[in-house]
Formats: structure tokens, C-alpha cells, sequence
């Protein structure tokens, strides 16, 4: 009879042939030295190389290997949020292939998380191998972030961090497309504390993170867990048209009781020109938030499979249940 899981460690991998060897034996290393059952559980988020092929691989000789196989590039944050599907373990370490988190931090949480937390994220204390640009505006984002949401979002914290198994299931019941796994964790709740790590530099390969994904990213993470640039766009709104108004009044009195107004376009361009930029950047926010709503009412699964090797044995009841509902 197959053993109940302990831990399962979700590495979601697009395009990582050249560092997944040293990943596995890293990840194997440490889990081992656990003690307790284990299982590996890769979500190929659709590469173009041979990622999937020596993910195979690792199967053929470790049963402890597991991987989901997406039927073409879903993103990151929905490779996790398979991972949480089909995770088995009592506690889930999420944690991203490129080694930037040193898979050898995760004895810390799984230390933390005996003492009785239910989420144990990790804060990176240094950042080595990024640029002063990448420190500069993750900074900012964090800090932004902070200060636009009403949900106690870490700073400086990624989604490398174990949660319970009741944590795991209170995610499953979360299916917006538009997802930011780290807010979301914070969102559901639970006794949650940090350790802090020094971020390594990627071990090998280019990050899948530029700066266009980065932008659209921090945009998600925004608009899922504030409004409050809408309301930031009322009160810019409101501000600009008193200022317009002030300025009607001015215009106005140099008409009529002086003789210091001077023909020109000038100052009307001036004043379109503001009032356009104004308008179209308040339908851009309010387009952000539309296109989601949009997104949501279509209601599509948030991935497809076109494999899946994974072996659903001797589950919990909590588990099947989850199964047969989906």
C-alpha cells in the first residue's frame, strides 16, 4: 500500500533543459534528508525544448516524480495553481525551477511549519545576479502594491514558500484567471510567519520574467486586490476639472476687467491636450478593470493537460472528493 505523501514540492518549468539536472539532484538531496515521503511534481507550462523529455526521465527511474504536462504555455501563475490541484502532500512547497531559490531553504520552512504556521514564505534579505533596474522597480512594486492593497502583502517576498494542506484546499476553491498566487495565499488567511534567504543568481538558461511580462504582472497583481486606482482615477478626474474651472474664472476676469489677454492658440492646446491625456488615461483604468471582467464571465478552465502523470492512489477523503468534483 502506497504511504500517505508528506511533502509535495510544485516546480511549474517553460524552456529549463539547461538547469533541470542540477535542480532534481538538488531537490532530491534535500528531500531526502527530510526522511519522510515526498513527491516531485513538475508542471510543464507548454516548453518548446526538451523539458518534458527529461522530466520523463526523472520518472522512468524515481517514482517520487511527478509531472503535468500543459498542452501549450498557460503562464507561471497557472502552472502553480496546477501544482495545488494536484498536489498530495500534507504541506506544499512551491518553488521555481531556475534555482534562484535555493532548494536547501526548505528545511527552515518545514521547521517553521512543525512549530504550527500554516504558511511559511520566504523574504529574500539579498538579491545576487540582478540588475540595479530589476532591484529597483521590484522594490517599488512591493511597496506600491503595499500601499494601493487592502490584503497584508509581504514585501520582497516571490512565491517560494510552503503552505499547509488547508491552505492548499481553501486555493482550490479560487478560480480567477487573472491570478496572483502570493496575494492570494495572503488573502485566505491562516497563521503565517517568514524566514529570510539570500536569492541566488539563476543557475543556468534566461529568465522568463522580461520586462514586458514583469509590467503585465505587477498590473494583475494591482488590479486584483485594489480598486483604489479607480478611485484614484475619480479623484484625478475631479481635481483636473475644479483646476479647469479655476481657470474658466481667471480667463474670464482678464476678459472682462483687463486688457492683458493676448490672442493665441496657446493656451487652448495647452488646456486639450491635458484634459485628452486626462480622459483617455482614466478609460485605460477602467478598460484594465472591464477586459477582467470579461475575462472572468467566459468562464474557459484556467488550463488543459495533455498528459498528466501522476498517480491518484489511497487519497485522503478531502482529496477525492476534490477529484470526482473535478
Amino acid at each position: 500500500m502506497q504511504r500517505n505523501i508528506r511533502y509535495t514540492i510544485i516546480i511549474p518549468v517553460y524552456n529549463e533543459e539547461a538547469v533541470l539536472h542540477e535542480t532534481y539532484h538538488r531537490l532530491t538531496r534535500v528531500m531526502k534528508s527530510l526522511g519522510e515521503p515526498y513527491e516531485l511534481l513538475f508542471v510543464n507550462d507548454g516548453s518548446l525544448d526538451q523539458t518534458a523529455k527529461i522530466i520523463e526521465g526523472f520518472s522512468e527511474l524515481d517514482q517520487c516524480v511527478q509531472m503535468l504536462d500543459f498542452s501549450r504555455n498557460f503562464g507561471h501563475q497557472i502552472a502553480i495553481t496546477a501544482g495545488l490541484d494536484h498536489a498530495r502532500g500534507d504541506a506544499i512547497v512551491i518553488i521555481d525551477a531556475d534555482l534562484q531559490d535555493p532548494p536547501e531553504v526548505i528545511p527552515q520552512m518545514v521547521e517553521k511549519w512543525k512549530e504550527g504556521y500554516e504558511v511559511v514564505f520566504a523574504k529574500r534579505s539579498k538579491r545576487k545576479g540582478e540588475s540595479l533596474f530589476k532591484k529597483w522597480t521590484a522594490a517599488i512594486f512591493y511597496r506600491t502594491l503595499r500601499i494601493l492593497s487592502d490584503v497584508n502583502i509581504p514585501i520582497d517576498t516571490g512565491d517560494f514558500r510552503l503552505i499547509d494542506r488547508k491552505v492548499c484546499n481553501a486555493m482550490r476553491s479560487i478560480r480567477e484567471r487573472n491570478r496572483f498566487v502570493r496575494g492570494l495565499v495572503s488573502w485566505v488567511g491562516f497563521r503565517q510567519t517568514a524566514i529570510e534567504y539570500v536569492r541566488d543568481e539563476r543557475f543556468a538558461g534566461e529568465t522568463k520574467y522580461p520586462l514586458k511580462k514583469m509590467l503585465r504582472f505587477s498590473l494583475d497583481g494591482i488590479t486584483s486586490f485594489s480598486y483604489k486606482p479607480l478611485k484614484l482615477a475619480s479623484y484625478l478626474g475631479l481635481a483636473v476639472s475644479l483646476g479647469s474651472f479655476i481657470y474658466l474664472v481667471i480667463s474670464l476676469g482678464q476678459k472682462l476687467f483687463t486688457n492683458s489677454t493676448v490672442a493665441g492658440w496657446t493656451s487652448l492646446i495647452a488646456c486639450s491636450l491635458l484634459l485628452n491625456g486626462v480622459i483617455l488615461i482614466l478609460l485605460g483604468v477602467l478598460g484594465e478593470y472591464v477586459g477582467r471582467i470579461y475575462e472572468e464571465t467566459k468562464n474557459r478552465p484556467l488550463y488543459i493537460l495533455r498528459s498528466k502523470q501522476h498517480k491518484v492512489k489511497h487519497l485522503r477523503a478531502d482529496e477525492e472528493k476534490w477529484y470526482v468534483q473535478r
